[in-house]
């Protein structure tokens, strides 16, 4: 018997309440894709963190607090929102043993802010006020829904996942990629230019988005075929699993 394909999700953190949650969308998109998704613990220990990783195939990295500007080298300024020092130790560590050991790794939303952060890009701190603009991205409720749209590069990973050159995306985030990570590929752009896909084509599948699909994974064939497509990358890593990556970005 087949053992279930595992993948980690990084925990989202309340500060106010000093607990763990997590959208339900994310598990159950993983799990409708035919995997195991597991929610981690958040810690910055080392040992803990490579044991759990060993566990997995792949790692989801999830939406949540703003990326500290100390990862881009930039002063906090007074729009940036709620950091969480604990949760971008642990995400640095985890990111670093996906490239090392080149199991898939999908960012959503603060994951493509964080992938592009951590390997040496930045980021705008304040939408708003930073990118001014008649693009909506940061949407009211219900977030099943589109927002505005995403033009997808023909040549990318992304494209060949949807099969489309544009597709209509929620949105909600207030900060976004500025100056793009040199290992990184900008796949995907909203009409106002900003990124809304990276992925780095070194690897087998290493790529983050900035819209939403653990929202709209139940009615939504577009958000669907990401969650597969991860999900069959983990599977495919699993069989090679072995041999290893380092970026010179890390």
């Amino acid at each position: 018997m087949n053992q279930p394909i595992i993948i980690g999700v990084t925990p989202l953190y309340d500060v106010q309440r000093d607990s763990i949650w997590m959208v339900p969308g994310y598990l159950d998109g993983i799990i409708n894709a035919g995997a195991v998704p597991i929610i981690l613990p958040l810690t910055r220990d080392t040992q803990k963190l490579r044991a759990v990783f060993d566990s997995v195939d792949g790692i989801l990295f999830t939406g949540g607090q703003d990326v500290d500007p100390a990862y881009y080298e930039e002063e906090r300024k007074p729009a940036c929102g709620e950091i969480c020092k604990e949760r971008d130790a642990m995400e640095e560590q985890l990111l670093r043993l996906c490239r090392i050991r080149k199991k898939p790794a999908y960012g959503i939303c603060r994951g493509i802010q964080f992938f592009n952060a951590a390997l040496g890009g930045t980021l705008y701190q304040h939408l708003p006020e930073e990118l001014p603009g008649e693009v909506e991205h940061h949407m009211d409720p219900p977030y099943d829904r589109t927002a505005h749209t995403v033009k997808v590069d023909g040549d990318s990973l992304l494209y060949r996942i949807l099969g489309k050159h544009t597709i209509g995306v929620n949105s909600y985030h207030h900060q976004g990629v500025r100056e793009l990570a040199p290992c990184l590929t900008a796949t995907a752009w909203a009409p106002d230019g900003l990124v809304e896909a990276v992925e780095d084509r070194r690897l087998p599948f290493f790529l983050a988005t900035q819209w939403h699909p653990e929202f709209c994974w139940e009615t939504d064939e577009d958000s669907q075929k990401l969650f597969y497509a991860f999900a069959e990358a983990c599977r495919q890593s699993r069989k090679s699993l072995g041999f290893a990556f380092e970026c010179d970005i890390l």
